[in-house]
């Protein structure tokens, strides 16, 4: 396997970081990301099943080569996890913020049998 791409701790630049962040497929990766306990495969990550593989692939390479992430081939996986520390030595509170405001966000889908009871 060829040799991965990951930008050393000093050269992580808050507009790459930010620019990784801007797509909501490769902030919702992050975001399983963080709440992961260990690395996890790329193919763990829910994505979305209508997202082909190289586009997954393409996210996964911008996040990584943006300093975010480091990945690690594992036989025929490929691990990926958060570099936190890396992220928090660059930028202090950066990432806790940026999930912060993303789950502020997210809205849980009602379900249909409330839907229902509201009408």
């Amino acid at each position: 396997m060829r040799r991965l791409f990951h930008p050393a701790r000093e050269d992580i630049s808050l507009p790459n970081i930010l620019y990784a962040l801007s797509d909501p497929l490769r902030l919702r990766i992050v975001a399983q990301l963080a709440d992961a306990t260990t690395e996890i495969s790329c193919s763990d990550c829910s994505v979305g099943e209508d997202v082909a593989k190289s586009t997954q692939s393409h996210h996964f390479k911008v996040l990584r080569e943006a300093g975010l992430t480091r990945a690690t081939p594992r036989g025929t996986r490929l691990m990926i996890r958060l570099r936190r520390e890396d992220l928090e030595t660059r930028f202090p509170g950066l990432l806790d913020t940026m999930l912060r405001a993303y789950r502020a966000t997210m809205v849980e889908p009602v379900p249909a049998s409330h839907a229902e009871e509201d009408r």
